[in-house]
């Protein structure tokens, strides 16, 4: 009988390993590690999965309306009034309250403009020719310039003219021409420099008037003119190439320059009642 080595006995279960402290890893066809072990997971590997809902902090509210959020203030209803109070008006859309609409003409929006082009220019020419148009003959009258007949003959004028008061009347006369002329000239105290001037000019327009019986139209032009434009001074002011740029009745006057203007044509005739007095429209010189 033959010896046979020794055999280890087979068995049908493999025998067992104990585990390593490492992930298994398992060699490909080309001997290097095909896959590891477990590895990291993350919410994107399951599309159906659901991040898991964010616990609000303990002990502190959050906001969940707009009032809480204090993006609208609270309105008072109508109707809250206290008495004796009065209700402010509500607004549903918005808390500031709309424009008021723009003034209309006609239906139309009537825009402000405050453009004046060449109207100051104007204005200026204006006074310019009037206001040197008196003070030239206040001071023919005033210091006999420009070949003028000085104060003795402009008294002796007027006495022969049938004025009154002669002194009162000189003075008058070459005060409101020449103070009026260059107060015309500069654009300061313009209404008052131009009823002086329409006074003066109102008295000489109906002592002339008085020369001949009727109404006198050609010996009387150059008066009317120059009333004329005193008064359109007076009505439309000096415009802002003036001393009164500053002054309301500059660029716009309103009723105190229409006042001046009824108050310049009654001093007129209150000076003519005083200082000379009859009908002009009659003849009042012999």
């Amino acid at each position: 009988m033959t010896d046979k080595p020794n055999e280890t006995p087979e068995s049908n279960e493999p025998p067992t390993k104990a585990a390593p402290d490492t992930p298994e890893t398992t060699t490909g066809g080309s001997g290097k590690p095909a896959a590891t072990g477990p590895t990291a997971g993350s919410p994107y590997d399951d599309p159906t999965g659901e991040f898991p809902p964010v616990e609000p902090a303990k002990g502190r509210d959050v906001p969940r309306t707009d009032d809480e959020l204090g993006l609208d203030p609270e309105v008072p209803p109508a109707g809250s009034a206290r008495p004796g109070e009065t209700e402010s008006p509500t607004y549903a859309f918005a808390t500031i309250p709309p424009a008021p609409p723009a003034p209309s003409e006609n239906g139309r929006k009537r825009r402000r403009d405050t453009r004046r082009g060449t109207q100051d220019l104007g204005l200026l020419a204006l006074r310019l020719i009037l206001g040197l148009t008196f003070l030239y003959h206040g001071l023919q009258k005033l210091a006999g310039w420009f070949h003028g007949p000085g104060l003795d003959n402009t008294r002796h004028m007027l006495e022969q003219g049938g004025w009154k008061h002669i002194e009162l009347s000189t003075a008058m006369l070459t005060i409101s021409e020449v103070g009026g002329g260059a107060l015309l000239i500069l654009g300061l105290a313009t209404p008052l420099a131009a009823g002086a001037v329409l006074a003066s000019i109102a008295d000489a327009w109906l002592w002339k008037q008085g020369m001949d019986p009727g109404f006198q139209y050609k010996t009387t032009e150059l008066e009317a003119i120059l009333a004329g434009l005193a008064a359109v001074v007076i009505l439309t002011g000096p415009g802002r190439l003036s001393f009164d740029r500053n002054r309301g009745w500059s660029t716009r006057p309103a009723w105190g320059s229409f006042v001046v203007l009824i108050l310049a044509l009654a001093a007129a005739v209150a000076g003519w009642l005083v200082l000379h007095g009859g009908n002009p429209f009659v003849g009042t010189i012999d």
